[in-house]
Parts: C-alpha cells; sequence; structure tokens
C-alpha cells in the first residue's frame, strides 16, 4: 500500500517561512526539552549506553530514537530511530517522545496522514509537548482550520516557556489577514495568561504598523487590557513612517471628542503615558518638568537651568493649512525678557519654523499670552513646543503653565 505525499504544489514566501520555523521547532527542540522526563537526566552522549543497559526501558529506547531523528539526520538514521520509536511504543505505549518521533518521520517522508495519527496520539499522552502543539498548529494550518489553529497556539503558549519565542514572531506577522485578527482578538478577550506579553510584543516588534494597529484598536474594543505605553509605541511606529492619518485615526478611535484642528488637553489633565498627540515632557539630566494632574485641573511645572535651555514640553498636529491663536496662562514665570520661555511650531518632516511666541512674565496681563501661526500648504504634520532659551543673566528658568491652546481662527 502505497503512501500519501503532500502535494508539491507552490506556496508564497511568507507560508514556506512559517512552515519552515515550525518543521525545524520540531526537529531542534528535541533532546533538551525530554531528557529531564527520563527517570534520571542522561547526557547526549550517554543515551546509546543507557539503552545497552536497559533495553527494554521504553523511555530510554524513546530518547535514542528521538536522538537519531529530524529534519538534519540522514536516511539510514532516520530509518534507525523509525524502529527504535516503534519498539518505543511496544515496550511503554505512553512513550509520547516515541510518538513524536515517528510522527516527524512520517511528516518528513511525506506521510501526512500518518504524521496526523502520531501526533494526535502523542497529544492524548500529553498536551504540554511543544512539539506536539507546533505539529498541530501546522497541520491545522495546512488544513485551513484558523479556530483549530489558535486552538493549539493557545495551549502551546500556555504550556511551554519556550513557546512565546518561537511562536509570537509568527502569529504577530499574521495578523495582516483579518481572517485570523478577528479570531486572535476573540481568544484575547478570554485574557490568556500570555495574552498581556503577546499585545507587548505586536506593539515592539510586529512587521506591520497597520495590521498592530488595528489588532490593539479591535482588542481595546473588546475590553482587552492595551497598556497606554503599547498603544503609543503603535501610533509612534506609523508617526515615524510619516503615516499621519492613519496614526490620527487610531488615536481619534480611542478619543472620540479629540480635534485635529486644534491641540488636545488644554489644562493637563491627561494621565496617558507619553501618546505623540498628547503631551510629552521634554528629557534631559538638567530638565526637572512634569506633568501634575487633579481634580481641579493640572498644570505644567518646569525648572531648567537658564545656561542649557531646550525643549521642555511638546504635542504633535495634524494642523490642515490655515490660521491659527494660541490662548494660555501661566505662574510664577519671572525672568528677564531675553530668557522668556517660548512657544514655537515647527513642521515635522522638514524642521521649518512657523513662528515664536513669547511667553511673558506671569505678572503682566495676570499671566495670560497669546499669539498667531500659520500652518502652509505642504505641512502635513507639526510640532507645538515649549522651548527654554539659553541664558546667562538668570540662574534658572522655571514656571507653570496652567492652560494652553491652540485653535484655527475664524474667517
Amino acid at each position: 500500500m502505497s503512501k500519501r505525499r503532500r502535494p508539491r504544489e507552490r506556496r508564497s514566501g511568507a507560508e514556506w517561512t512559517v512552515r519552515g520555523v515550525l518543521l525545524l521547532a520540531c526537529a531542534a527542540l528535541g533532546y533538551a526539552s525530554v531528557a529531564h522526563t527520563t527517570a534520571s537526566v542522561i547526557l547526549k552522549g550517554q543515551i546509546e549506553h543507557a539503552h545497552v543497559l536497559a533495553p527494554g526501558d521504553g523511555r530510554i529506547t524513546a530518547l535514542l530514537a528521538q536522538s537519531l531523528s529530524g529534519a538534519n539526520t540522514d536516511v539510514q538514521d532516520r530509518a534507525r530511530a523509525t524502529r527504535l520509536a516503534q519498539l518505543a511504543l511496544q515496550q511503554d505505549p505512553t512513550a509520547s517522545l516515541a510518538a513524536i518521533t515517528l510522527g516527524l518521520n512520517e511528516y518528513i517522508s511525506g506521510d501526512v496522514a500518518s504524521a496526523r495519527r502520531l501526533f494526535r496520539y502523542a497529544e492524548t499522552l500529553s498536551r504540554r509537548d511543544l512539539r506536539t502543539q507546533v505539529w498541530a498548529i501546522e497541520d491545522s494550518v495546512a488544513r485551513g482550520d484558523i479556530t483549530a489553529t489558535l486552538r493549539h497556539y493557545d495551549i502551546a503558549l500556555r504550556t511551554s516557556d519556550r513557546a512565546p519565542d518561537l511562536l509570537f514572531p509568527i502569529l504577530a506577522a499574521a495578523i495582516t489577514d483579518n481572517t485570523i485578527r478577528l479570531p486572535l482578538v476573540r481568544l484575547l478577550s478570554t485574557r490568556p495568561a500570555w495574552g498581556s506579553s503577546f499585545i507587548d510584543y505586536v506593539a515592539t516588534s510586529a512587521p506591520d504598523e497597520i495590521a498592530s494597529a488595528e489588532l490593539l484598536l479591535a482588542a481595546k474594543r473588546a475590553a482587552v487590557p492595551v497598556t497606554d505605553s503599547a498603544w503609543a509605541l503603535v501610533i509612534d511606529h506609523l508617526i515615524q513612517r510619516r503615516l499621519y492619518d492613519q496614526a490620527w485615526t487610531y488615536f481619534a478611535a480611542t478619543h472620540p471628542h479629540a480635534d485635529r484642528r486644534r491641540s488636545r488637553d488644554p489644562h493637563f489633565t491627561s494621565t496617558e503615558e507619553a501618546v505623540p498627540f498628547k503631551w510629552v515632557v521634554g528629557r534631559g539630566d538638567d530638565v526637572n518638568a512634569t506633568l501634575q494632574a487633579n481634580r481641579a485641573g493640572g498644570l505644567f511645572d518646569f525648572t531648567v537651568p537658564a545656561a542649557v535651555g531646550g525643549r521642555l514640553l511638546e504635542q504633535l498636529q495634524i494642523l490642515p493649512p490655515g490660521r491659527y491663536q494660541l490662548n494660555g496662562h501661566s505662574r510664577e514665570i519671572d525672568q528677564p525678557n531675553s530668557a522668556a520661555p517660548q512657544w514655537i511650531l515647527t513642521c515635522r518632516e522638514d524642521g521649518r519654523e512657523l513662528g515664536r511666541i513669547d511667553v511673558p512674565n506671569s505678572s503682566v496681563l495676570g499671566g495670560i499670552f497669546s499669539g498667531e501661526f500659520v500652518v502652509p500648504e505642504g505641512c502635513r504634520a507639526q510640532v507645538l513646543s515649549l522651548v527654554a532659551r539659553p541664558s546667562d543673566t538668570v540662574s534658572a528658568i522655571s514656571g507653570q503653565i496652567d492652560r494652553v491652546a491652540l485653535v484655527p481662527i475664524k474667517t
């Protein structure tokens, strides 16, 4: 009776990559992950000797079979591995390692039906073996069964410490497919133990920024916990690629009252962590600046050595071309005119400066300040910054801003 062989149809490069990783994993996870399952740990070079001493021990026979198996072994070793694995199952029908070795050899030789039967048998013996779940993922993908694929991902990630390093990259690459992304979100909504780690992995390492944003947005809508830092990273990746409209779309989806025609959070009340379209505090060894939110309203407090100066606060804008008014209020600013802080608006892409507005001492006009900016055509994104100018006339520049807003001027 002839064996059923896998058809040699053409596959996409991505699918071959996934299959290659999974196949190598089945082979490479070998000895290190199973040696401790024997009654005593056996060094790889001692397996042959142990088998000679205990030829009837099914666990040792299975371990020897496994050591001779894999994608890179020659035909003779693989044939011997098959014979030893069959013997191991006769000696001990619960030797899951023997079933895995046989399944892998059948898969390498092209007999998918036999491999499926053997791996399913191995799974009935133990669901905790990573290679068994990796095979099940591979088999489910080949059959187009997304539900089963994700179920085996879940089992593997819940039962193996090694699984995230192996499977997160593959799963993150697959989220570009909407037929996978939506069921994955449903799985994440059950709050699996690995869910938060996967969300963070997608935010930092997934290859497609749009798909990452879609996944995290869907996760947020499904009440899956998504940290501010993860969400900020996804939006920032879009911004770094100059995908400003897409970045704004995803930001606005979770901030329904946001308006791209004006700045946000005029009273500094947000507690979100460094989201690009919110206020971001400047960093530096000599800059002491904080956003202080409270129920009565927030403020921005700053102190910086006068000789240093630097950017104290900024917020990314996606303003359409036009005229804009900056209005605000300060406290406790008392500096010479030459050392007054300034609000500066620049084009993000080329650094063009669109204007400067001084922040006078808080004793002037009751601390109220205002001015105008003009955003020209071709300036798709802008950065509104509060900057301390270096000066040798004072020892430090300090003060507070408790309100600032950049709004369109009606014509």
